[in-house]
C-alpha cells in the first residue's frame, strides 16, 4: 500500500478581544517535514511529502552487453561441457578396450606437459615465483601424485564392488552435473565453490574407474581427470588473461575433438551436443541482451540503508 500523503493539522490561535476590537493573531507558518525518526514530529508514521518519488529511479544498475563480449565470456561454459564429454568418452572406450590405458598415459602425460610448459612461458613464470617453487619442486609433486595414485589404483578398483553398477552410474551422472553447477564462472554467487566441484568429480571418475577392467585402468582414468578437471581450467584461465586469441583458439578445438570423439559413439548425440554448444555460445548471449530490454527495477528512498564504506578497518 503506497503511503498517503497527508498534511499537519493548524490550528489557528484564538483571537483575544483588547479595547473592543480584536488585533490580528499571530500567522501559523506549516512545520516542513524531516525524514528523520530522532525528533518528533507532528505527522502520522505514513506520511510522506510531495518530494518523495522525486527520488524514483529506474535500472541504475542495469549493464550494457556486447553480444561479442558476452559470447567470448560464455567460452569457459563451453569448455567445462566439452570436458564432461570428452571424459565420459574416454571412460567408454576405456571400458569398451579400444583404448589401452598406457596409449592414454603416454597422451596425457605428453599433453600436460606441454601445458605446463605453455602456462609457465604466458606469464613468464611469475605466478611460480610467487609462491615461491621451482620447476624441480613441481616435478616431485607430480611424481609423488603419480606413485600415490599407482599404489591406491587396486584400491580404488574394489572401492565400489558391493555397489551396483546402476547406482555407480546414477551417482557419476549426478556428481558431474553437480560439478558444472558449482563451477566458478567467474560470478560472485554463492553457489560457487571451486572445491566442491573438482571434489565431485574426482568423486565421479572414481566411482567410473572401478567399473573399469583392471587395476591399471583405474589408475590412468584418475590421472586423466585430474589433467582435464583441475589442470586444464587453470591454463585456460591463464591464456584467457594473457592470450586471448590463444584461449578462443584452444577453445574451438577442444570443442571439435569432444564432439568428434561423440560422434564416434553416437551421431544422435554428437548432434545434440553440438545443438547445445551452439545454443550456449551465440543464442543465449542474445537472449540476454534482449532481456534487458524489459527490466524495470525501481530504487528510491523506500530501499534498504547500504553501508558502502570499507569497514574493515575497525575489525582486529
Amino acid at each position: 500500500m503506497s503511503p498517503v500523503l497527508q498534511t499537519p493539522d493548524s490550528r489557528p490561535y484564538a483571537s483575544a478581544k483588547w479595547g473592543g476590537s480584536a488585533p490580528p493573531g499571530p500567522v501559523s507558518t506549516p512545520t516542513r517535514w524531516k525524514k528523520v525518526l530522532y525528533e518528533r514530529q507532528p505527522f502520522p508514521d505514513n506520511y510522506v511529502d510531495k518530494s518523495f518519488l522525486e527520488e524514483l529511479r529506474k535500472n541504475i544498475y542495469v549493464r550494457r552487453y556486447s553480444y561479442w563480449s558476452v559470447v567470448f565470456e560464455s567460452a569457459v561454459v563451453i569448455q567445462q561441457l566439452c570436458s564432461v564429454c570428452s571424459f565420459s568418452v574416454i571412460w567408454w572406450y576405456m571400458d569398451q578396450d579400444l583404448l589401452s590405458p598406457q596409449k592414454l598415459f603416454g597422451v596425457g602425460a605428453a599433453i600436460t606437459l606441454l601445458g605446463y610448459f605453455l602456462f609457465d612461458a604466458v606469464d613468464t613464470g611469475a605466478e611460480r615465483k610467487v609462491y615461491g617453487r621451482t620447476r624441480w619442486d613441481d616435478l616431485k609433486s607430480s611424481l609423488v601424485f603419480i606413485a600415490f595414485t599407482y599404489g591406491f589404483s587396486p584400491v580404488l578398483k574394489t572401492l565400489t564392488e558391493s555397489i551396483s553398477t546402476d547406482t555407480i552410474y546414477a551417482m557419476s551422472v549426478l556428481m558431474l552435473i553437480g560439478h558444472l553447477v558449482f563451477f566458478d564462472y567467474g560470478a560472485n554467487a554463492a553457489v560457487v565453490s571451486s572445491t566442491m566441484s573438482i571434489n565431485m568429480a574426482i568423486f565421479a571418475s572414481v566411482c567410473l574407474a572401478s567399473r573399469l577392467p583392471r587395476s591399471l585402468h583405474a589408475f590412468t582414468m584418475v590421472t586423466f581427470a585430474i589433467q582435464i578437471f583441475a589442470l586444464l581450467p587453470s591454463l585456460q584461465r591463464k591464456l584467457r588473461a594473457y592470450t586471448p586469441w590463444t584461449y578462443i583458439c584452444v577453445t574451438f578445438l577442444f570443442a571439435l575433438f569432444s564432439v568428434a570423439g561423440l560422434w564416434s559413439i553416437s551421431a544422435v548425440g554428437a548432434l545434440l551436443f553440438f545443438l547445445l554448444l551452439v545454443s550456449v555460445a551465440f543464442l543465449c548471449p542474445y537472449f540476454l541482451i534482449r532481456l534487458q530490454l524489459f527490466k524495470d527495477n525501481i530504487h528510491g528512498p523506500w530501499d534498504e540503508a547500504e553501508i558502502k564504506e570499507d569497514l574493515s578497518r575497525f575489525l582486529d
